[in-house]
């Protein structure tokens, strides 16, 4: 009998502690369930939460090549959205995400900038601008084009048609994923593409 009491006791034992390791896992799932997030994720961009696909919109590049928006699919693509007289705000984008993805060493093979040009007026000062930035694709038109594709970009705060200024950062299937306000901090860009592309598997 006190074989029976000593093995009941050392299986209630078993069972507590399995539910006490139990317990986080079955308390984070329900809320998972019910819809809860953390105000805050550790994120230095603004998430969209769902993810939101951008659709493929025939576009031209700024020497009047043909490009499809599908067309910078596999990549990390870092947008920026701004006239082709392009003044400080728009140079500061194009130096942040030049800088943001250089920073990630062996791994800026899997990034990509992108620049969408909202008015194509003032080209010849757009070419004489992207000098320093011969890695950046310039997307220049067709002006219904990027009309479509700018408000497949929209947020609270408005489109990038709006004068923004923001950076918007889509994932490898296409997906809109993070934003950034024109006045983000690019350390805190790189730390997100870092934590990124650790955990991914795609791009």
């Amino acid at each position: 009998m006190t074989e029976v009491v000593s093995q009941w006791s050392g299986r209630r034992r078993i069972l507590l502690i399995a539910a006490l390791f139990a317990l986080p896992v079955i308390a984070a799932y329900a809320l998972y369930l019910s819809g809860w997030r953390p105000s805050s994720t550790g994120n230095h961009g603004e998430l969209v939460q769902p993810a939101r696909p951008i659709e493929d919109v025939a576009l031209t590049l700024l020497d009047g090549k043909p490009i499809r928006f599908s067309d910078l699919h596999g990549k990390w693509t870092l947008i920026a959205f701004g006239a082709a007289q392009c003044l400080t705000p728009c140079e500061s984008n194009l130096y942040k995400m030049r800088q943001v993805i250089e920073s990630q060493g062996k791994e800026a093979e899997r990034l990509q900038s992108v620049m969408v040009v909202t008015d194509a007026r003032a080209r010849d000062w757009l070419h004489y601008t992207m000098k320093d930035y011969p890695d950046t694709r310039v997307i220049a038109g067709p002006a219904d084009g990027v009309t479509k594709l700018a408000r497949q970009f929209v947020l609270p705060a408005g489109s990038p048609l709006d004068n923004l200024n923001r950076i918007y950062l889509v994932d490898p299937l296409g997906n809109f994923l993070m934003s950034y306000p024109a006045d983000a901090d690019p350390s805190g860009m790189r730390k997100d593409l870092v934590r990124l592309l650790k955990v991914s598997r795609i791009g």
